[in-house]
C-alpha cells in the first residue's frame, strides 16, 4: 500500500555529493511484509521493485539491504528460515552487493538494530562507499534514524504503518519506491 502525496508535501534532499551506493530496509520496502516471515514462498516484490533496482544496477550504484529482523532473537524464526527468505528476495530481486542483518531484539541494547547507526554503517565498510555517499530507502522512522546517525542521507517511502510524525520529521519523502527510484537517479546525473 501507497500513501498518496501531494508535491508540496514532499521534502527535498540537501544532499550535495553523487550517492554510490543505495540501502534498502527490507520489509514493506523492497517486498511485502509478513511479520516475522520465516517461508520463502511467501516472499512477495513491491510492484515495480525488480525493474526499479535494475535501473540503479545500470547505473553504477551498489545495492544493499540493511533490515531488522528481531524474530531471531524472540525465537520466531530460525537463521536458516531468514537466509531462505533473503535468497528468494535476490530470486526475485536480483543480487545485491551487501546483506546486513540485525538479529537482536528491541531490549538488546545492539549497535546495529535501527535507529542506531551499525546496520548502515556496516553497509558502507562493506560496500567501501563511505556513509555520507550513501542513500537509505525504508517506510518507517527508524530506517531514517539509522540514516542520519550513519551520516547517510534517508527517503522515505510511507505505508500503512508509517507514523504522521515520521513523514513529518524524514529528510525526503517519496510517494512509492520507483519515486524514490527516480531521485536517487536524478541525483546520479547531476
Amino acid at each position: 500500500m501507497t500513501i498518496e502525496l501531494a508535491p508540496s508535501d514532499l521534502v527535498t534532499s540537501n544532499m550535495t555529493k553523487a550517492p554510490q551506493a543505495v540501502l534498502f530496509d527490507r520489509d514493506d520496502t523492497l517486498i511485502a511484509d509478513v511479520p516475522y516471515n520465516g517461508d520463502s514462498s511467501e516472499v512477495i516484490p513491491i510492484p515495480g521493485a525488480r525493474e526499479d533496482l535494475r535501473r540503479l544496477r545500470a547505473a553504477g550504484l551498489k545495492l544493499g539491504v540493511v533490515t531488522n529482523q528481531s524474530g531471531l532473537a524472540r525465537g520466531f524464526i530460525t537463521d536458516a528460515q531468514m537466509r531462505a527468505v533473503n535468497r528468494r528476495v535476490e530470486e526475485l530481486l536480483g543480487t545485491f552487493d551487501t546483506w546486513q542483518v540485525c538479529p537482536h531484539g528491541p531490549a538488546d541494547s545492539c549497535s546495529c538494530r535501527k535507529p542506531r547507526p551499525g546496520l548502515v554503517l556496516g553497509a558502507a565498510m562493506d560496500l567501501g562507499v563511505a556513509p555520507d555517499r550513501c542513500i537509505v530507502i525504508g517506510d518507517i522512522g527508524s530506517d531514517m534514524g539509522a540514516a542520519h546517525a550513519a551520516g547517510a542521507h534517508g527517503i522515505l517511502v510511507p505505508t500503512s504503518v508509517t507514523l504522521l510524525h515520521e513523514i513529518e520529521a524524514a529528510p525526503e519523502v517519496a510517494g512509492t519506491l520507483g519515486e524514490a527510484v527516480r531521485r536517487v537517479l536524478a541525483r546520479v546525473h547531476r
